[in-house]
């Protein structure tokens, strides 16, 4: 029989629709029950292509001994983490601060006031090897509940008033000694052999790359620049991508990006995007160019709604297998191939008869010195075409907003620089549908969209996020309406999230459900955070627009991230790189032309001479008006009766008018 989840849309919550566990969604009803009952609340936080949430959901969660329990003296809720971060990161801070670690799934016990009391993760049925299993676990609190409530209702109360307990301010100056002392963590944490930061398992974290290689090219600092390109090359050789079909796993689980986690992630192929693309254009080098081909590829094939959004990833796992979508043996390479190219596929991607994987073979180039030629390609294909037969991964078709930003932005960013029309058609597509089915008429961002229904009071990094991607957008096609929205989306930022009393911007927002505490992050994990994209958001738009609101609300916020950074400056990198926006010279080109589009040529010139520094406006006959009321110093500049002429600001300071683009863009061009 259904329980209570079976009439949501998350694809996390349906898959546990079915359990014997009668599982409420997170709802004032689940709560009410819980009081009415005087019951505990048990809280499961997971999400759909999490290989250690199918773990439980199948030891436990659909075991009648286990349900019978949760039945019997609980109130169960499941949350989609993806869906609900807000709820997530307040009871993950919880799990953080009382055991040291967190993830998912990730167990709460609590009073009916959310109160929590027991945070923990991946829990066996039963107890062993000195892990505490779920069965006990319930048990206990089962008799503690009916013996000792006032106790467990006192570690909550003492729990929730740690998490509402004001933090003294912390703001610091944004400096590039805090910047430098990012790098020189990094640097300690290098791997010089294999690349990556630290111990495995590793996770490509492309924040902290783009943060290196922004680093390496305003200071011209080679060490920098060495450890993004190792660690970017390590990736694309090892089994963490895939060879065969593109697109990069969640991590790695050694210190040779070998055995991945196999599940596939948007948010982690929309950043790795980005950091290959800069990569190409830092560098020219044509290996980089290809992992964006074959991430976008994978992405835009098997992640993509055909209204132009963005599915969330793909499982790690097929009948119940972590990794058995991805793994060959050589015999099944020469039966697809036959026994010549399979052979020379065997040889090149590392596969062999003892494998490198619980028996089978992860692609994998990491012997090998060359990159994949035509013949190889070729192959891939066949072994792609193959592979599409086996049992099918799951994939989360929900779409997020924030995530849809990221992708959108790096799918912009990617086709000025891959030369791409084709993904620029596709980031734009991204951005109607996010206009059209991801907004209210008041333009206030939902959380996500699956089937025709959004849903979801917006989150900071939806605002963030998406204006990022506008902001890109801007970039690359110089359409006012991309910048005029993006002003919207920062707008609201600062009106329904901002703390004005100790700086930054909190999870969610005044008008939404307000949990037992409201988070603020600053630290950059898996994702960005929503303060540190804001952050770079605030930044461009007081270059593209002048508006002195965008400096004071960037130099505020600066502030607040730099404090939260000092102690430990590598956690916070995009944070970082948001400041190197500030410390470093920016340098504004506004393009003022008769024509209507930014004229080839000029395309062509910014290819060349691009900066990481650089923003670029474009002022025409036809759009001369609305470009002055949302960047008013545009409206001073004449505009030329044909051609074209070229204004370049950097430091405070304008340079002559001049026709002459290819000279002025040379003139920023670092010494050597």
């Amino acid at each position: 029989m259904p329980n209570q989840l079976s009439s949501q849309k998350s694809p996390y919550l349906l898959q546990h629709a079915k359990n014997p566990v009668w599982w409420y969604p997170w709802c004032s009803q689940a709560f009410e029950a819980a009081r009415q009952e005087e019951k505990p609340v048990f809280l499961s936080i997971g999400y759909s292509t999490c290989h250690w949430c199918h773990v439980m959901a199948r030891e436990s969660f659909e075991d009648e001994e286990i349900a019978r329990i949760l039945n019997r003296a609980f109130i169960s809720i499941k949350v989609d983490r993806e869906e609900r971060p807000d709820i997530d990161a307040v009871y993950m801070s919880v799990c953080q601060a009382m055991t040291g670690s967190g993830g998912w799934p990730l167990t709460i016990l609590m009073t009916p006031e959310q109160k929590p009391f027991y945070a923990g993760t991946y829990l066996p049925k039963r107890s062993r090897y000195g892990t505490l299993g779920l069965t006990e676990l319930l048990q206990k609190t089962e008799q503690l509940w009916a013996t000792q409530r006032e106790r467990l209702c006192h570690t909550g109360d003492e729990i929730a008033a740690w998490l509402i307990t004001p933090q003294a301010p912390s703001g610091a100056e944004p400096s590039r000694e805090l910047i430098r002392r990012g790098v020189s963590e990094l640097s300690a944490r290098f791997d010089p052999l294999w690349g990556g930061f630290g111990p495995a398992p590793k996770f490509p974290a492309p924040h902290n790359l783009l943060f290196l290689m922004r680093f390496a090219a305003l200071e011209q600092n080679g060490n920098a620049l060495q450890m993004a390109v190792k660690t970017l090359e390590a990736m694309a050789r090892g089994g963490i991508y895939d060879q065969i079909g593109g697109g990069f796993s969640r991590y790695s689980t050694d210190e040779r990006w070998l055995i991945p986690h196999f599940e596939k992630m948007l948010y982690d192929n929309a950043l790795l995007i980005h950091a290959y693309t800069e990569a190409f254009r830092l560098t020219e080098e044509t290996r980089f160019l290809s992992v964006v081909r074959e991430t976008v590829s994978y992405v835009l094939r098997e992640l993509t709604d055909e209204k132009g959004g963005f599915f969330c990833g793909q499982d790690a796992d097929s009948d119940g297998i972590e990794g058995k979508y991805y793994a060959f043996t050589p015999e099944e390479i020469v039966s697809v191939l036959g026994s010549d190219d399979g052979a020379a596929f065997c040889r090149f991607f590392g596969i062999t008869e003892e494998g490198n994987f619980e028996g089978k073979n992860i692609p994998n180039l990491l012997e090998q010195s060359g990159t994949k030629d035509r013949r190889m390609r070729a192959l891939c294909e066949k072994l792609y075409a193959y592979r599409l037969h086996r049992v099918s991964l799951h994939l989360d078709d929900k779409i997020l907003t924030s995530w849809n930003g990221l992708m959108t932005a790096a799918l912009a960013k990617a086709s000025f620089f891959c030369r791409e029309n084709a993904w620029l058609e596709a980031a734009e597509k991204a951005a109607r549908f996010a206009l059209m089915d991801l907004s209210d008429s008041r333009g206030r961002l939902y959380v996500r969209h699956r089937d025709g229904e959004a849903a979801g009071t917006g989150h900071l990094e939806d605002y963030a996020f998406q204006a990022w991607a506008l902001l890109e957008l801007y970039q690359v096609t110089w359409k006012v309406d991309y910048l005029d929205r993006a002003v919207h989306l920062a707008e609201q930022i600062i009106r329904w999230f901002p703390d004005r009393e100790q700086g930054g911007f909190y999870l969610y927002a005044d008008d939404a459900e307000q949990l037992i505490s409201r988070p603020k992050e600053a630290w950059d994990g898996a994702l960005p955070s929503g303060n540190s994209v804001a952050a770079l958001v605030f930044s461009l738009l007081f270059d593209l627009t002048g508006k002195e609101i965008w400096h004071t609300e960037q130099e505020q916020l600066l502030r607040y991230l730099a404090g939260e950074a000092k102690a430990h400056p590598s956690g916070h990198c995009f944070a970082l790189l948001a400041m190197c926006r500030a410390v470093y010279p920016s340098v504004r080109l506004l393009c003022v032309c008769a024509e209507e589009r930014m004229p080839e040529e000029v395309k062509e010139a910014l290819y060349r001479h691009s900066q990481p520094a650089l923003t670029v406006l474009l002022l025409t006959p036809a759009n001369r008006d609305r470009l002055a009321r949302t960047a008013p110093f545009t409206k001073h500049y004449p505009i030329p009766e044909k051609g074209a002429v070229y204004y370049l600001c950097r430091e405070n300071a304008c340079s002559a008018p001049s026709r002459d683009l290819q000279a002025l863009l040379a003139s920023l061009r670092p010494p050597g």
